[in-house]
């Protein structure tokens, strides 16, 4: 048995150019996840709308995501997808960040089962659509799911992905598996697990404790410090660390040209690139990671990237 991998969304890093060149390059990813699509001033955000354009995401099974305070607001959200044809949309009730949380979205919504509610009854009315959730234990309390998970499980969901911290965290603490295997336990819906996933072991880990159980993993950090991993685990074989900064290379280069075309200004472009590189520490070794981080203009980052 073999969980399926799902990509987490993340907000700058996980676009859409970035999904096509990981497919392409690395791959073992059975589906890949939008960062959060929202409203801003009542109408979904330009880049949002270019980061979901069917035409840049070809070849990519792609599961975008929405965040709304309501069921009014993911009412637009929902249309502008089923008007680009997609069939499958993914719900945020897991963003930690305060700059949502504290407009009741994202996790914020974990303490609003109200809200939660409302937009949960609102989704039977489209047909041929199927939606799922992705949720953390609370905003602020580690119980909170239990107002929420009744609400979700009587909803016609492919499945429920839980993050075992409550917002507040954010990233950071330690995971409540305690409380995530009483999600697994009452909910009504395949559940697959997100959080601290880095190695194949890690999952592995899960496989011997879940088995069945699970319905897959999602990965966010894992794979943006080695885009290997789920390749390495639908293998099941090790990749050797030179290989793999081979590919991140050729991926980068990749990138590059891509970003070189569309971002005005080499500081602006290096500021983007550099990202690529924020989670690979562990990848690279500190001392070639810490020259690629410092470097403060485009040609010494250039010579950084290619020492590696």
């Amino acid at each position: 048995m073999k969980y399926k991998i799902f990509f987490a969304p993340i907000q700058g890093y996980t676009e859409d150019v970035y999904r096509r060149l990981h497919k392409e390059i690395f791959g073992g990813i059975d589906t890949y996840c939008t960062p959060f699509i929202r409203l801003e001033h009542g109408v979904i955000r330009s880049k949002d709308m270019r980061d979901i354009r069917p035409d840049f995401n070809e070849g990519v099974n792609l599961m975008p995501q929405i965040i709304a305070a309501d069921a009014s607001e993911a009412a637009i959200l929902i249309e502008q997808l089923i008007n680009f044809n997609y069939k499958h949309i993914d719900i945020n009730m897991g963003c930690p960040f305060p700059l949502q949380t504290r407009h009741g979205k994202g996790a914020g919504l974990m303490a609003l089962p109200d809200k939660v509610k409302d937009i949960i009854d609102s989704l039977g009315k489209y047909q041929g659509i199927t939606f799922s959730v992705k949720m953390r234990l609370g905003l602020d309390d580690n119980n909170q799911w239990r107002d929420i998970l009744p609400i979700l499980n009587k909803a016609p969901l492919t499945h429920i992905t839980v993050h075992p911290r409550i917002a507040t965290q954010q990233y950071k603490g330690d995971i409540d598996i305690d409380s995530f295997n009483a999600v697994l336990s009452e909910s009504a819906h395949p559940v697959i697990y997100n959080g601290d996933i880095r190695s194949v072991d890690d999952i592995l880990r899960l496989e011997d404790t879940y088995g069945e159980r699970l319905h897959g993993v999602m990965i966010g950090r894992g794979l943006l410090s080695r885009p290997s991993l789920a390749r390495e685990y639908a293998d099941s074989q090790s990749a050797d660390d030179t290989e793999v900064i081979r590919k991140m290379k050729l991926m980068h280069s990749k990138l590059q040209e891509h970003y070189s075309a569309i971002i005005p200004g080499e500081s602006q472009q290096l500021n983007k690139l550099r990202t690529f590189w924020d989670y690979a520490e562990d990848t690279l070794g500190r001392k070639q990671w810490k020259k690629i981080m410092k470097a403060g203009n485009a040609k010494n980052y250039l010579i950084a990237v290619n020492a590696c």
